[in-house]
């Protein structure tokens, strides 16, 4: 098997690679227990991309789109034949001062636009679809800030792979052959402690993130005792090869309730890369020097997804994924 065999595989992904939008809505959802719940949501799951043009077709410079990422539990309940090679539920994260919690998730929805109210339309009619084959776990509107920034006054993704080293990032290849072309998802939902952030002088708030905050340069830190949000977030394997993740991060926020946030959401062709990535952010490296982000970032959620490729889309949505092929 060579290097880049995985580019040889047929696939047809969901809309991972969309671009960067001004709006989105993450929606995660649990499903209710029976048969009728499931056939509900292999319904909807099958309808997704008439749902998305019905009412994209309104305004198609907005570029709506909407990914569907299944967790671990309801994967077994589709599609009990096979699974994901490293979907499994979020593996909680006990830190050395902070720690990442596991929640529950049996559905979520991506959806984005470059405008609010075609993501929020979207939403209005794939939950009255879903009816009550699906309970609410949590619900989050995101919006860009001004140039791509996050609540806490940094450019957020500058690091995101581009071009063909977008799909070798995002999506899974021929090391999971029958599950090429999907991608796992985690999502966390951080509450900013804006206050506390903002009694943090610039340049130290530069040497946490790794990056200077009004032109967004990158700062080298290998030396330093400390490393900081950017370097922890950096995976590097036993081969000496760097993988990146895609992250599509939105804030969000209510003034009104106090409520500064950011929605984290990595997509990444292998899990073990972001739960690397966390586990450096909380237990630190070394050991007890963890992410100083950690310390006005605090997770509320955690949850793993696949995002199956279209074609296992329509398989599971009919009930035949898994089935022999004909002929």
């Amino acid at each position: 098997m060579t290097g880049n065999s995985w580019e040889r595989v047929p696939i047809d992904p969901q809309s991972v690679d969309a671009p960067l939008s001004q709006s989105a809505i993450f929606l995660v959802l649990r499903v209710a227990d029976g048969p009728d719940a499931l056939a509900t949501v292999c319904s909807v799951l099958g309808g997704l991309d008439d749902l998305v043009k019905t009412v994209g077709f309104r305004d198609l410079s907005a570029r709506l789109s909407c990914i569907a990422g299944i967790g671990s539990d309801l994967w077994d309940r589709l599609h009990p034949g096979g699974k994901p090679r490293e979907l499994k539920p979020f593996a909680p994260i006990k830190g050395t001062a902070h720690d990442a919690p596991s929640t529950p998730g049996d559905l979520l929805f991506h959806i984005r636009a470059e405008r609010a109210d075609l993501c929020f339309e979207f939403e209005r009619l794939l939950l009255a679809a879903l009816d009550t084959a699906v309970e609410m776990i949590d619900e989050v509107t995101g919006f860009r800030y001004f140039d791509a920034r996050d609540l806490l006054g940094f450019v957020d993704g500058t690091a995101n792979p581009a071009g063909p080293d977008l799909s070798a990032s995002a999506l899974v290849g021929d090391e999971d052959g029958d599950f090429a072309g999907g991608s796992y998802i985690v999502v966390q939902k951080y509450l900013h402690d804006m206050a506390a952030w903002g009694r943090v002088p610039t340049p130290l708030q530069e040497e946490i993130i790794g990056r200077t905050k009004i032109d967004n340069v990158e700062i080298d830190d290998d030396a330093a005792p400390r490393k900081s949000h950017k370097s922890l977030a950096t995976i590097v394997d036993e081969q000496g090869v760097e993988h990146d993740i895609l992250r599509d991060n939105m804030p969000f926020g209510r003034a009104g309730h106090g409520e500064f946030g950011t929605y984290f959401i990595g997509y990444s062709r292998y899990l073990w890369v972001i739960e690397k990535m966390l586990e450096r952010m909380y237990v630190g490296d070394p050991a007890g020097a963890y992410d100083r982000l950690l310390d006005f970032s605090t997770p509320r959620t955690g949850t793993t997804f696949f995002a199956p490729p279209r074609p296992m889309l329509e398989a599971i949505a009919q009930g035949t994924a898994g089935a022999p092929a004909a002929g």
